[in-house]
């Protein structure tokens, strides 16, 4: 295929930045090998620069379809920061005026909704099935706790470099291991988040949020994306982040995550559903030549 012009809209929420793709007004796109070219664009010398790159398509089971690619060139099955982003673009383009969205994604339908300048995201049910997370763990955990989960992973021992975490593992969409500290700030995030993302425990690897627990309605978080790195927020880690810290009795059910780029607010609500709220802005519109 000869050289094209790819049109892209640059977008971020709370500093996780994308490369926003339309898809639907370049369908040619669908037909290139988006790992490679994920690689590349992600870069941040030699392309674009970005977190991930989102993919906006047609869908035959909802309003549009969403793919994500992580900078490394692995597909992941959702963003919680991206699909807000995703949801901005499809608004501010006139793609249409439904407040609330439905966003075919590898992790089901997401809906996306407007409220006050911010987007609103149905995250859907936690899941905390060591096989559906998925995590390599055959015995049947649980504990006496009335929001607990049967067979759900919580506070479970892992040793790295003869330190001993205790993690607490579910699925938001993606897979997660969340772990709580203290000082959160002074932690060695980029020393422990590889080990663990890539540990034999979780066979798709996994996301892993270092949290703080500073009051019953607040948290704090640096998270370790799978494929990624350490990003400035991460809206599936911050929802996976408020389960744990609810699960486990140290907040109550409306949490304020803060990130190093800003503030995300989840509810646990009654429903089982998890919503997340926060920001999503346009950066830049440009083209490239692939």
């Amino acid at each position: 295929m000869p050289d094209k012009s790819l049109y892209f809209i640059k977008m971020q929420g709370l500093g996780n930045d994308f490369v926003l793709i339309d898809g639907i007004s370049q369908p040619w796109i669908r037909e290139i090998p988006l790992s490679s070219l994920s690689k590349r664009l992600c870069n941040r010398r030699f392309g674009i620069g970005a977190d991930q790159v989102l993919l906006l398509g047609p869908s035959e089971t909802a309003d549009f379809q969403m793919r994500i690619f992580n900078a490394d060139g692995s597909e992941v099955e959702m963003c919680g920061n991206g699909i807000r982003c995703l949801a901005r673009y499809v608004w501010d383009n006139g793609l249409s005026d439904k407040d609330v969205l439905e966003i075919e994604t590898k992790a089901g339908i997401i809906r996306p909704e407007r409220v006050n300048g911010l987007v609103r995201v149905d995250m859907g049910e936690p899941i905390f099935d060591p096989e559906k997370i998925p995590v390599n763990i055959s015995m049947d955990l649980h504990t006496e706790r009335q929001e607990e989960r049967k067979g759900a992973i919580i506070d479970y021992p892992l040793l790295i470099d003869e330190r001993t975490f205790r993690i607490t593992c579910l699925s938001m969409g993606n897979p997660h291991a969340v772990i709580f500290v203290d000082k959160v700030e002074e932690f060695p995030v980029g020393y422990y988040g590889p080990k663990i993302e890539n540990h034999g425990l979780f066979p798709r690897r996994t996301n892993v949020e270092f949290t703080e627990i500073m009051n019953p309605s607040e948290i704090r978080m640096r998270v370790w994306e799978r494929g990624a790195g350490e990003t400035m927020a991460c809206g599936t880690g911050a929802s996976a982040s408020a389960v744990a810290a609810i699960l486990k009795g140290l907040t109550g059910r409306e949490v304020t995550v803060h990130l190093a780029g800003g503030d995300l607010y989840i509810n646990w609500a009654r429903d089982n559903h998890v919503y997340m709220t926060g920001p999503a802005e346009e950066v830049f519109e440009g083209k490239i030549r692939i």
